[in-house]
């Protein structure tokens, strides 16, 4: 790892360049800290003073606990008993803590600690390896299953995720003031350098860690610190590096500055100043609420959500206020502890240190540094890297802006330079807003020998490590740790200082074996903050009482009676809770009174209730692979709201008088009572639409009302796709955007919930026909509401793609020669939509052409009309309309529920509402997160079954599409089972060597692979995007964890 807020001085790093060219090869493990530097320092008279040292004060490991505090735990694991707990010594800073200056005089001090800082920062990329030494492969092969790209349906984060932003060189200035600031102990950044060769395997780290190694120069790492004890518990996971706690000397009384950290920001005035058992503050104190609050009113501060790299945690972004490039936090003191969907108040760093960035447009392209370019990186046979291998990928080139002694002037934040670089504005987080992570993870338990607290470590590395006191550990785990090596913990935060590397947390649930589907979800639920505790008595008793319930005969004649009407459901075959219900039928006229009939959940929650309240904490049901979460008790979810067949049920309809083509003549909203005829799956229908003809027998559906035909049944359905479909040209004709993505879906077995199979999902006309007329319904509410309650209405808005990666993708495209017109929503979908090839991979095509728009689209998002002034940001990008909302699926959603009431109140069939503007977009907000929140753990929960999968049919062999391309590994689509996954070129097994090339926005690898016969010329393989490839889906024997194997072209 590297360690921001620590960087080599210039003599320091042309001794690490004359070692690199002298050592040919590691030196042998010591056993002493001190006989290690001394090892590799190369100054005789220091040497011998070390040596001399060495003999006369033996090495001490351990650092002196400050003063111990009594800590009472009260654990809720259900595997760990209660027993009354040890005095535990309030340190929970890093473990690699010790003080040798209480045995030394102060000049010496002074003296060791600046070698010892020296040799830290030149140990951190080795660092980071070494406290993994203490967790099995499989912990650390596990630890990256879930950093993944995005969303499926558009609303995504920023592409700029999946760039790689790097820092590099420092300027002239900072360069020239090196040396006066050596003994003040000020840090500045190394310099960058590209480490071509793959690893060999007792080297091989994660992705973040080579690409620190690779900033440091390290392309032979010292091996001895990997065998350091002490070390390894030390080492920091983050980028902050493992400080050493020690006295400092006179000279050395200026603590080290965090990288992000301004000379004067108000933080230095509140810096520790040393002394004995001082400890240097890794963090800035964040600023009073105060200043915060005038700097935002200045316009010196800006406010945003945090999102971190999930595949670089280094990494981190908030959105631009002028919507430009998203603005960058480098490292983890930038972040100023501040973890990921957090709300954060950032101060703008000075424009010297804004970076340069090349960037790739869709964030998959790559540029190596300018000396390497165009170099081939070698590959020595006799390696075997591991299938993890997630080696540093530059998806964007970056450095600190040169400000050079000419006093020219420096371009503005989206200027493009004369060689296509742009500047990117940088900032470090100044304040925490809104806590929105909810501090809990999953992760691994490792003993600390001779410390009062044990290692945390998360499985989401966005996360710090996190000290846990012993006494919350279980019973045996200090003389039995290994026990526990493969068990999953689930931990909570409760603190993380300013002088301190790691947090501070107590140990919450043991969940169980890791890679078994249940203790892996329940993690997934914990870490998302998805409740799915039983509901309270309170909240039951909210519900109706005598069972089973009917309605009553007043609320019958306050309703539209719709009972005798041919009202069905079409749901997947295994949906319980159905919002949802269509009617057709003829008119004499030769129109159609067509309906959409939707679950009155209102009635059942009344507003300000407990089951009111939980309802809107929860905000969403959640569907997993194998269960579903859901947002109300199950009575009301599967029963009394549930449209169910044959059974009377309270609605709220929309019913149009509509012409054949689809065009509205009359509308009508009201509360309603229908009696569904049949239920029928997607399957069902898809079946009578393919088949207009057939005369279906009952046997053939499900339980059908008497009072109905098949045959009528049947006619309703092809009269309800007959007008979707001109709907949708209608739709799409004006103007309407679809990113459709693949979607895996699973077979499970009925006793062990296990995946037996899995299939991509086709979205078919049956689909199509719901969906339309959910669209209309939801359109025709938007319009209702917003006009009787312009201030108080919920509407669902969708902002534009960011212009920029707009830009940017339509370059790409263009060099790719693709013609794609990005110019407006309907524009793409004609594009989408135009013949790309005329092959069997016409579709693949498609898919990977859809990933990369996606790229640069925002979310939707929920909002209050009140708070939104300007109706010009209302509207909805992808459906091309100006106001929509949701009203379609109150039984899963809580927005749902205030649209109802919005729309009971504007007809006067329901009571007046209480709601305030500031109440409705507190709520908005809220439906937002937790919305975002369920689809990952849809996402995750897909995975983990996948990873099942893989491990007990794989391995799998499919075909597999190249979608993205960077500097040292691809990304591909892999087309039999709709999965993402990325391919290391150190990773390549029989692979010789591999260089990378771009022109313009294109990037592109070609791949050489080992000769089979010594007669034959070796074979070379160019990997850009759409190239086919075969791959092969593997269980890498960790937990949930699976790589994408390249297999050698056939033929070769």
């Amino acid at each position: 790892m590297d360690a921001p807020g620590q960087s080599k001085r210039p003599n320091q790093q042309n001794r690490e360049a004359k070692r690199g060219q002298n050592q040919s090869s590691a030196p042998p493990p010591k056993k002493d800290a001190y006989a290690r530097l001394l090892n590799q320092h190369s100054s005789s008279k220091f040497s011998l003073y070390l040596e001399q040292y060495a003999k006369d004060t033996p090495f001490q490991r351990e650092g002196n606990g400050p003063s111990t505090l009594m800590l009472k735990t009260q654990s809720d694991r259900l595997n760990i008993p209660q027993r009354k707990r040890d005095t535990v010594p309030n340190d929970f800073s890093d473990s690699s803590d010790f003080s040798p200056s209480s045995m030394k005089s102060k000049g010496e001090e002074s003296s060791l600690s600046l070698y010892m800082e020296k040799l830290n920062t030149r140990g951190g990329a080795q660092q980071d390896c070494e406290r993994r030494q203490g967790v099995s492969d499989r912990q650390q092969q596990r630890g990256q299953r879930r950093d993944t790209a995005t969303s499926q349906d558009g609303d995504i984060e920023s592409g700029e995720e999946l760039g790689s932003l790097k820092p590099t060189d420092s300027n002239k200035h900072q360069k020239q003031q090196q040396q006066q600031h050596q003994k003040k102990g000020k840090d500045y950044k190394e310099g960058d350098s590209f480490a071509g060769r793959p690893q060999s395997p007792n080297k091989v780290t994660s992705g973040q860690e080579q690409e620190k190694m690779t900033k440091s120069k390290k392309k032979n790492s010292p091996k001895h610190l990997e065998n350091d004890k002490s070390s390894r518990e030390g080492t920091s996971k983050f980028g902050v590096d493992a400080q050493v706690s020690r006295p400092k000397s006179p000279k050395d009384k200026k603590l080290q500055q965090p990288k992000a950290s301004n000379a004067n920001s108000p933080a230095d005035k509140s810096r520790n100043k040393g002394g004995r058992g001082g400890k240097k503050q890794v963090f800035e104190i964040y600023m009073t609420t105060e200043e915060v609050s005038h700097g935002l009113k200045r316009g010196e501060l800006l406010q945003g959500q945090l999102r971190i790299n999930p595949k670089k945690y280094h990494e981190a972004f908030i959105p631009s206020p002028d919507d430009t490039r998203d603005i960058f936090l480098d490292g983890i003191v930038s972040r100023n502890r501040a973890l990921n969907g957090d709300v954060v108040v950032v101060q703008l760093l000075p424009r010297e240190q804004w970076k340069v960035v090349r960037s790739d447009t869709d964030g998959d392209g790559a540029s190596e540094s300018e000396s390497q370019r165009e170099k081939m990186v070698q590959k020595k046979k006799e390696r075997t890297p591991r299938p993890d291998d997630q080696s540093s990928d530059q998806d964007d080139l970056i450095r600190p802006v040169h400000n050079t002694v000419t006093g020219e002037p420096m371009e503005g934040p989206s200027t493009p330079r004369s060689n296509g670089e742009t500047l990117q504005k940088t900032a470090k987080v100044v304040y925490i807003v809104e806590k929105k992570h909810s501090r809990a993870v999953t992760g691994f338990l490792k003993f600390l020998p001779d410390k009062p607290f044990a290692m945390f470590s998360p499985v989401d590395h966005r996360v710090p490590r996190i000290n846990i006191p012993l006494a919350d550990c279980p019973e045996d785990f200090s003389y039995r740790s290994g026990d526990y090596s493969n068990i999953l913990f689930i931990s909570r935060i409760t603190n993380w200082a300013e002088d301190s590397n790691f947090a501070e947390g107590r140990l919450a649930k043991t969940l169980g074996q890791a890679g078994e589907i249940e203790p892996e979800t329940e993690g997934i639920l914990t870490e998302y903050d998805i409740d799915c505790t039983e509901f309270s008595a309170e909240v039951l008793d909210c519900l109706p009482k005598n069972l089973p319930w009917t309605i009553p005969p007043e609320e019958m004649k306050k309703r539209k009676d719709l009972r005798k009407e041919c009202i069905f459901t079409i749901d997947p075959a295994t949906a319980r809770d159905l919002d949802d219900a269509l009617s057709c039928k003829q008119l004499p006229d030769g129109n159609f009174e067509m309906g959409v009939h939707i679950a009155d959940v209102s009635y059942f929650v009344k507003e300000d209730n407990a089951l009111d309240f939980i309802a809107s904490q929860r905000a969403t049901s959640v569907y997993m692979v194998q269960k579903v979460i859901p947002m109300l008790p199950r009575l009301l979810c599967e029963e009394l709201c549930s449209l169910n067949p044959l059974v009377d049920r309270l609605t709220f309809s929309v019913i149009w008088k509509i012409t054949p083509e689809g065009k509205i003549l009359s509308e009508w909203f009201g509360r309603s009572v229908i009696r569904s005829c049949v239920k029928l799956s997607y399957d069902h229908a898809q079946s009578m639409i393919d088949a207009p003809d057939k005369m279906f027998s009952a046997e053939e559906l499900p339980p059908v009302d008497p009072e109905h035909p098949i045959d009528e049944i049947h006619q309703a359905v092809l009269n309800l796709h007959s007008i979707a479909k001109s709907l949708r040209a209608q739709r799409f004709s004006g103007g309407a955007l679809r990113l459709d993505q693949l979607k895996l879906s699973f077979t499970l077995d009925k006793e062990t919930m296990m995946p037996q199979g899995c299939y991509i999902y086709h979205y078919r006309d049956s689909n199509k026909l719901v969906e339309e007329f959910m669209l209309l319904a939801n359109i025709a509410t938007a319009h209702h509401i917003h006009r009787k309650f312009p201030e108080l209405a919920l509407l669902r808005r969708h902002p534009p793609p960011k212009a920029k990666m707009v830009d940017e993708l339509q370059e790409l495209c263009d060099q790719l020669g693709i013609n794609i017109d990005l110019s407006s929503a309907g524009a793409l979908h004609k594009s989408l939509n135009m013949h790309l090839g005329d092959d069997e991979y016409t579709t693949a095509r498609k898919e990977v052409l859809t990933h990369m728009c996606s790229r640069p689209m925002q979310m939707a998002l929920y909002f209050c009309t009140g708070v939104l002034k300007e109706e010009q940001y209302f509207k909805h990008y992808a459906l091309n309309v100006p106001l929509y909302t949701h009203f379609t699926s109150p039984i899963r959603r809580y927005a749902d529920i205030i649209v109802h009431r919005l729309l009971a109140s504007s007809l006067n069939c329901g009571p007046s509402l209480e709601l305030s503007t500031k109440e409705v977009e507190k709520q908005a907000s809220h439906c937002n997160d937790k919305k975002t929140l369920s689809k990952r753990v849809q996402e995750l929960s897909s995975e983990l079954f996948f990873g099942v999968f893989v491990r007990e049919c794989g391995p799998l062999d499919s075909e597999a599409m190249v979608m993205g391309v960077l500097d040292q590994s691809f990304d591909v689509l892999v087309l039999q089972y709709g999965v993402q996954k990325r391919i290391y070129c150190k990773s390549i097994a029989d692979l010789d060597s591999f260089h990378h090339r771009k022109v313009g926005k294109k990037s592109e690898l070609t791949l050489v692979w080992t000769r089979e016969n010594a007669e034959k010329p070796p074979v070379e393989q160019v990997i850009s995007i759409f190239t086919l490839v075969e791959v092969q889906l593997k269980a890498d024997g960790a937990p949930m964890k699976y790589s994408a194997v390249l297999k050698r072209p056939e033929g070769n």
